[in-house]
């Protein structure tokens, strides 16, 4: 059968190339936020890559995901970590809302649920990091013990 369209192609002038018949190749590399799609034949990919490798290691050179990586580990952090980091600083040292805690967060670049916030403040509570004052839904949270230093 293959060869009665092969024939038949060769009959209508048509002859196929090799690369023709292949279907296109496609390619996805990722590094970092960067990612390249390529698709077409092992030529083009190959041309492709020749082109875009030594921009890409250029790139890395001067440190351009360097920023990038620096923004990723800082939002690793949790949320109670961060709480923690506001108390190691001193912010706690006088009592402050769960509203002032979580714009501090957010002033920070860093934007957790406000239940999140709450629940981090309620169990730093519990570990004796911070105390707690007044009413249910107006709690103001202080340091409990100085950060040492």
């Amino acid at each position: 059968m293959h060869e009665q369209h092969e024939q038949f192609n060769t009959q209508q002038g048509d002859k196929m190339t090799e690369e023709e018949k292949k279907p296109p190749i496609r390619v996805t590399m990722k590094i970092g936020d960067m990612e390249f799609n390529i698709e077409g034949t092992p030529d083009q990919i190959k041309d492709a890559l020749e082109n875009i490798l030594p921009t890409v290691t250029e790139f890395l050179k001067e440190g351009g995901l360097a920023s990038e990586r620096a923004v990723l580990t800082a939002r690793a952090e949790t949320c109670k970590g961060l709480i923690q980091k506001l108390w190691s600083e001193g912010w706690f040292a006088s009592p402050r809302g769960l509203g002032d805690v979580h714009s501090e967060m957010a002033r920070r670049g860093f934007h957790y649920d406000r239940t999140a916030v709450a629940h981090a403040l309620v169990d730093l509570v519990k570990e004796g990091v911070l105390t707690r004052e007044g009413r249910p839904r107006r709690y103001r949270y202080a340091q409990k013990r100085p950060p040492s230093r």
